[in-house]
């Protein structure tokens, strides 16, 4: 791999903005840098950016001492929480339609990029809050792989984690470090059995679970690490289907212990466990591809490698991303009244990640699943 390179999952590459406009209305605060701020500025003074009705009497810029480190305003929202730049009818952003991309300030220009940069190179996931980055999960006109210089993705610096190469790399085990080629392989690995995406999760689970548990033995001195992930075992565990909603629930409970309490949601799981089992598990067979994907999308450019304590961190925080889409299926199915579909699915990735990427504490989440540690010790 090379560190000037970008990489990114097949079935990402290609995307593009479609203006849902879920991430224009989602009540977030946009920190705008100076620059960008200076500039949006002058052209709403100039009369080439305006607000659309009915924001117009809005000033669109927030500006205060009790600001982010590095902004210098933060966008305005409406009053039901959308951008007062999108227009209502479109779902246009006029930043971007009337000064183009570089004038966006730098959260609108990345998302939903979730990026880590480090010696390798520059790895670029998705957050399937983006419903076009959600659809994409159901993709079948390409294998599950890793590509280099995606089309979707050219060289830029992209804002994400960025680990200098005085840094040290992943940890393999709480007293272990891996180094990068080492890394690269173990990614390479889980995405290659989640590219298996007939495969039932949680067999592909399982599997890795394993795989983890064996790559811990490794110890300097003998074969290097890249020989050590290449001779585990080919053939797959066999995980069950989940009949019962019970340890996922607790996986979404460790998941909201980490947001905070100013952004965690009120409890909503009266009528899960019946959802799921009337709605969820006849209909989850039919979604093992898609499931395969997120799964894939959460092991690829995971800052919880650099975050947490060893490789079983990674593989539990995967365990924690499928347990949420199984918890969310059950909800929309549970208010929709109706079997899991297509669309309802769909949802049910928006909601994970939109707990794992934008509510929860990433180093709070890592610590948390580093208690698969202790377990596999």
């Amino acid at each position: 791999m090379s560190s000037n390179q970008v990489y990114a999952l097949s079935f990402h590459d290609g995307y593009r903005c479609r203006h849902s406009g879920a991430c224009c209305t989602a009540d977030w605060d946009v920190p705008v840098e100076l620059p960008v701020y200076r500039s949006l500025q002058e052209a709403v003074a100039g009369g080439r950016l305006r607000p659309p009705p009915p924001s117009a009497h809005l000033d669109p810029f927030i500006a205060g001492d009790d600001l982010p480190d590095a902004a210098a305003a933060m966008l305005e929202r409406t009053d039901d929480g959308a951008c007062v730049f999108l227009e209502p009818g479109s779902r246009l952003c006029l930043v971007h339609r009337d000064l183009g991309e570089p004038a966006l300030p730098a959260t609108c220009r990345h998302f939903p990029r979730v990026a880590v940069r480090d010696v390798r190179g520059t790895f670029i996931t998705l957050s399937h809050f983006c419903p076009t980055a959600a659809g994409m999960l159901f993709r079948d006109d390409v294998p599950v792989a890793v590509v280099a210089a995606p089309r979707a993705f050219p060289p830029a610096d992209y804002e994400g984690l960025v680990v200098g190469p005085d840094e040290l790399p992943p940890l393999l085990a709480p007293a272990t470090l891996m180094d990068p080629a080492g890394y690269s392989a173990w990614e390479l690995h889980m995405v290659a059995r989640c590219a298996e995406v007939d495969r039932r999760p949680e067999s592909v689970m399982a599997t890795l679970v394993r795989d983890a548990a064996l790559l811990r033995r490794w110890r300097p001195g003998g074969e290097s690490l890249v020989a050590a992930v290449r001779g585990l075992p080919a053939a797959c565990e066999e995980g069950s289907a989940e009949a019962t909603l019970g340890a996922s629930l607790g996986f979404h409970a460790g998941a909201m212990a980490a947001v905070p309490d100013d952004l965690r949601p009120d409890p909503d799981e009266a009528g899960l466990e019946a959802a799921f089992a009337r709605w969820v598990v006849p209909a989850w067979p039919r979604f093992h591809a898609p499931v395969n994907r997120y799964l894939a999308a959460k092991a690829f450019a995971s800052w919880t490698a650099y975050q947490g304590r060893g490789v079983a961190t990674i593989v539990r925080g995967l365990e924690v991303a499928l347990a949420l889409v199984r918890v969310e299926g059950a909800r929309q199915c549970r208010d929709a009244g109706r079997p899991l579909d297509g669309d309802l699915l769909l949802a049910a990735f928006r909601c994970a990640d939109f707990t794992l990427n934008h509510l929860a504490v990433g180093e709070e989440l890592a610590e948390g699943w580093a208690a698969a540690e202790q377990q596999t010790s």
